[in-house]
Parts: structure tokens; sequence; C-alpha cells
């Protein structure tokens, strides 16, 4: 379900954040489903399960997800707004241009593009 590239230049923790985050948006993870555990998913994913760990905490930070003590990691019933996932997508994308060096001016130029090129 989930898949790392491991030539992309994003990292993995986003990696596995942006298609949980996808799967909870077009429905394929329902309120309540049950994630596998870090370790599991560290295994499937040929990660290490700190990355996994990461992912599972920025997730719950966006309100996607809750963990329940040793139950494991639920899909929060009211998942996120279209605000929140906006937000989580600003930041991921703020991380990028830094990671990139991009100046400001120029991160926001790619925003503002993007923007226009997409019909309202």
């Amino acid at each position: 379900m989930l898949v790392i590239n491991p030539r992309s230049a994003v990292p993995p923790f986003e990696q596995v954040r942006v298609q949980i985050m996808e799967l909870v948006r077009t429905g394929g993870l329902q309120t309540d489903a049950r994630l596998p555990t870090v370790r599991k998913l560290a295994a499937d994913l040929g990660i290490a399960p700190n990355t996994v760990a990461r992912t599972y905490r920025e997730l719950e930070r966006a309100g996607v997800v809750i963990t329940r003590g040793r139950h494991g990691t639920f899909i929060a019933a009211e998942s996120h707004s279209d605000r929140q996932r906006v937000e989580s997508a600003a930041s991921a994308f703020a991380r990028e241009a830094r990671a990139a060096r991009l100046s400001d001016d120029d991160a926001i130029a790619l925003v503002t593009r993007a923007l226009n090129a997409e019909p309202a």
C-alpha cells in the first residue's frame, strides 16, 4: 500500500506521511482504521523504525492519527480539515524549499505560479 522511493529527494518520513494523508483524503483509510506498528511498517518499507515513528508523530500533530498507547495508532475520527491539510502541505513545501536553498522570493514565486496554473 505504501512505497518508498529511495532515489527521491523527499525524505522517507515525508513520503510515508504524504501517502497516508492521501489515503485518508481519498477514503483508502477510514476513521478508526488501525495503522501498522512502527516496527512492522518500518520492516515492510525497509526503513528505520525512528523514521516511521517520526511520521506518526507528524501525523498526530496534524490531527490525522491518534495513538492509543499499547493499542496502536488509528486514523482520527475528524482526521483533519482542508485548512490543516493545506497547512501541512505548506510546511512540507517550506522544508523542501529550505533544503533546496531557495530564497523566500523564489519559493513564493513557485507557489504563485502553481496557484495561477490551477483552475479555481
